[in-house]
């Protein structure tokens, strides 16, 4: 049987890139790949798809910015929902869509500023998440 996949490495030189380019280009979801111990290995296929322009990434898509003011919030619980919110960006694998939550707290407003960038699902689902945890904190 005949090397049916390509590592990050192979990819980058064939390509003439950087290694972490191609990482990036698997993490965003623009280089189709499976995990496999350690590594990722490409298709023929999927790198057919990233150089023909036919990727995943050349599609429709929708992303959105939400803004989220977290008022009245003391600052141990804004650190819970920071926390509580970046486990739950992080959790996601390789293939899902770039999800990204920054916060920032002001002790002077005890405000909690919360901003998502993503698809609309995934902001869809933080803001639900978000709504489920000050509820339950009161």
């Amino acid at each position: 049987m005949a090397n049916d996949f390509y590592t990050a490495e192979q990819v980058a030189e064939l390509l003439g890139l950087h290694v972490r380019t191609v990482r990036n280009y698997i993490q965003d979801g623009r280089l189709p790949a499976v995990r496999i111990g350690k590594q990722y290995r490409i298709t023929p296929a999927g790198l057919a798809a990233l150089t023909s322009g036919d990727s995943p990434a050349s599609e429709i898509g929708v992303d959105v910015t939400s803004i989220v003011d977290a008022t009245a919030i003391d600052e141990h619980t804004a650190s819970r929902l920071a926390l509580f919110l970046s486990t739950a960006a992080t959790g996601r694998g390789p293939s899902a869509r770039r999800l990204r939550i920054d916060t920032a707290y002001d002790t002077s407003t005890s405000t909690l500023k919360i901003v998502v960038f993503g698809g609309a699902g995934d902001v869809a689902e933080v803001l639900r998440l978000i709504d489920t945890f000050i509820e339950g904190s009161r």
